[in-house]
């Protein structure tokens, strides 16, 4: 996973990271992931990794208990062969099963218009975009965001605080 990562921190904008981190880090950052219990998947292709999907806590405070933020990343190899969709679709099904009642996305950089084009979709929606909010190589970058309802979504109250 790290190896579909780096190139994307070194030389896209889905990450405004400017240096990958190295494996304890990113390890690190996998198993914090997993203490939340929201899912992460991990698509294969040919014997590969071809790319995989996270669902995190959007905010820390509590009201946010139920809204999730997804992240996707996909191997250049497996680009536009319908991994993307595979690994956002079941990780919405997954997060809803799990009690997440909204998922966002948040999109490095308005010309990002595959992730953009995924998320659509999968049934999101534009709900706003924050201008030249970050920097990197050289240039400033806007933050797209999307949304989408999970399960009953605002229809009722939610259940019991999930994660």
């Amino acid at each position: 996973m790290l190896a579909i990562y780096a190139p994307e921190v070194r030389h896209g904008t889905a990450s405004w990271e400017w240096e990958p981190p190295d494996l304890a880090e990113f390890a690190r950052r996998f198993a914090a992931q997993q203490a939340q219990g929201w899912p992460w998947l991990v698509a294969e292709l040919d014997g590969r990794i071809a790319g995989y999907a996270y669902a995190s806590r959007y905010r820390p405070r509590i009201g946010y208990g139920w809204c999730v933020e997804d992240s996707v990343y996909v191997a250049t190899f497996a680009r536009g062969r319908g991994v993307g969709r595979t690994l956002l679709q079941g990780l919405i099904a997954a997060a809803a099963e799990r009690g997440a009642r909204q998922m966002v996305a948040v999109i490095g950089d308005s010309a990002n218009t595959p992730s953009i084009a995924l998320h659509r979709a999968c049934g999101f929606v534009h709900v706003g975009t924050l201008r030249s909010i970050g920097f990197k190589a050289g240039r400033w970058l806007d933050s797209v965001l999307m949304q989408r309802a999970l399960g009953e979504g605002a229809a009722s109250p939610p259940g019991p605080l999930p994660g």
